[in-house]
């Protein structure tokens, strides 16, 4: 059995922060926030909505689209690196929620390769015939968790969910084909919210910036920029396929330029990419959910098309996943 892609769906908060918006900074600093990544706009969440809210409104609209009653799920898979709380899961209050009362639930920490995590995931639980129905969510809240007066993090991140369906299918003419996942802890430090967990307790820090999330910009591109290009041509060589045979990809939305330079060392062209970071800036592990979304809506899938996307973040962790999609029913 496949894994086949039966649905979609995303969610953003209402609240758009332009970059003009961030009066904080500088005024003559704003336009670098868009030159240097391309970002031009984000959506913050609103004080009372958290992780799980985004998730559920993404995760109905997903069903709904397919006509399939959360009762009938078997999973629900929620990458996370902003949960609602350390524990339980961010996921059980979502399953709850959407009324998924058959399916086991269980967060992804994979950060913002949360989503191919997720991907890889649901397929091996339905080859292995423990599942039928996979239901993956990406869902993000880190303007919760961003220092409003820090320029290398505040204005790059933003806030949603996106969703996907995945069924069981004897149709070997779509679903995912192939996955291949990375991780390297020799990179830990390099993104992370030092505070709040073991190592760290809330009640002990001492310094307010450790409750915030932290990153070396420049070493997270330098290992964007080479492990998203191997891992795509690994890949291709695991699938036994040639890259102009792939009419679109997704990778994870952090900065338009790395999109770029993938590009560029894959040898796509840079018009097969799927992007949205522009309006939602980098949303962690709901950006490769929400950009498949806004490419099903947009009508262009046609049966066959193959899709690969692409993860990398903190973890260090990186991966990606190649889909032979099918046409949206109307």
């Amino acid at each position: 059995m496949r894994a086949k892609l039966v649905s979609t769906g995303g969610f953003v908060p209402e609240r758009i922060i332009q970059n003009a918006d961030l009066t904080q900074f500088p005024s003559g600093v704003l336009h670098l926030i868009e030159a240097k990544t391309g970002i031009a706009s984000r959506r913050h969440a609103a004080a009372d909505e958290c992780a799980s809210d985004l998730a559920i409104k993404a995760a109905r609209l997903c069903l709904d689209r397919a006509g399939f009653d959360a009762s009938q799920l078997d999973a629900v898979l929620l990458a996370t690196s902003s949960p609602d709380r350390i524990q339980p899961a961010t996921s059980t209050r979502v399953q709850h929620a959407l009324g998924a009362t058959r399916a086991f639930a269980f967060d992804i920490n994979a950060v913002c390769s949360g989503a191919v995590y997720g991907i890889c995931l649901a397929d091996s639980l339905i080859r292995a015939g423990t599942c039928r129905s996979v239901l993956v969510i990406g869902a993000e809240v880190y303007s919760k968790f961003l220092n409003p007066g820090d320029f290398s993090t505040y204005p790059y991140f933003g806030d949603g969910a996106g969703a996907a369906l995945f069924c069981a299918s004897a149709d070997d003419r779509f679903g995912v084909l192939d996955s291949v996942l990375h991780a390297d802890g020799a990179g830990a430090d390099l993104v992370q919210v030092p505070a709040g967990g073991a190592r760290l307790n809330a009640s002990k820090v001492t310094n307010d910036k450790d409750c915030y999330f932290q990153m070396d910009g420049r070493a997270v591109y330098a290992f964007a920029t080479t492990r998203a290009p191997e891992v795509i041509g690994e890949l291709f060589a695991k699938a036994g396929i040639a890259r102009e045979a792939v009419r679109y990809v997704i990778t994870h939305q952090a900065n338009l330029n790395i999109i770029r330079e993938i590009a560029s060392k894959v040898g796509i062209d840079f018009g097969r990419f799927i992007t949205n970071l522009e309006r939602y800036g980098n949303t962690a592990a709901a950006s490769i959910l929400l950009a498949l979304d806004e490419l099903y809506e947009s009508g262009s899938v046609k049966d066959g098309d193959l899709l690969v996307t692409v993860g990398f973040g903190g973890g260090l962790a990186w991966g990606a996943n190649l889909i032979s999609l099918a046409r949206r029913e109307a």
